[in-house]
């Protein structure tokens, strides 16, 4: 059964690989999208977000907030792509789109008679300029376990939190980690993955975060935005 997936990206940060050999033309966080109504399209999956030519600019935000609201309730799975200037330092999280759309996506939604349960969630990370990952990602960060850090300070405080949120988190048996434990298995509700290993096979994370989706009083779930400027 065809899936209903919400995308929620920064529509303008240019701070990302450019997906064309077109000198003149300026790749942006946008353009992944379109990439991935492509790869939705191919697996038979359904994308609810805005389309590329849809111009929401002149609509206030009440009414924005209204439309993004009825993608969202009508979707099953949100994907949130991390880019390296989606956030705005200035304000806070209650003036952004992308944490607005991720506690509404953790919420449990009623509209008329029909309600809508929390959606699974994925967070896909985008390359900078240079291709690189680490302003998230970093691989390798022990030489004995080769585990990846994930530099959750970055992100907007409710994908932080909905990061190694299990109740149960399964700690590493590395014992070179004095600072900060290793977790495997199901730690986060929101797993990260980079974009080059996810258009590989696109099924396999969407398929976890739909089973996470099932199992979600396994995690501790944070719905509430902040309202300090994010850092």
């Amino acid at each position: 059964m065809s899936r209903k997936i919400f995308v929620s990206y920064k529509y303008a940060d240019t701070n990302v690989l450019s997906l064309t050999d077109n000198i003149w033309e300026t790749t942006k966080s946008r353009d992944y999208v379109t990439k991935l109504q492509e790869i939705l399209n191919e697996n038979d999956e359904i994308y609810k977000g805005e389309n590329d030519g849809e111009d929401l600019s002149d609509f206030a935000d009440s009414t924005i907030e209204t439309k993004l609201k009825k993608k969202i309730f009508d979707s099953s799975l949100t994907v949130v792509f991390i880019s390296p200037n989606m956030k705005n330092i200035y304000e806070s999280e209650q003036e952004q789109w992308i944490p607005w759309e991720v506690a509404y996506s953790l919420r449990n939604k009623k509209i008329g008679d029909r309600v809508s349960r929390p959606n699974g969630m994925l967070m896909v990370v985008l390359p900078n300029q240079n291709g690189k990952y680490d302003y998230y990602i970093e691989d390798n960060t022990c030489n004995y376990c080769k585990c990846r850090t994930l530099k959750t300070n970055f992100l907007f405080p409710i994908l932080k939190k909905n990061t190694f949120n299990h109740k149960k988190k399964v700690e590493s048996d590395c014992d070179q980690h004095s600072s900060s434990p290793v977790y495997t298995g199901d730690h986060s509700y929101i797993e990260s993955v980079k974009w080059k290993d996810f258009i590989k096979n696109p099924s396999i994370y969407l398929d976890n975060a739909t089973r996470k989706r099932e199992i979600i009083e396994d995690f501790d779930i944070s719905k509430m935005l902040s309202d300090d400027l994010v850092f």
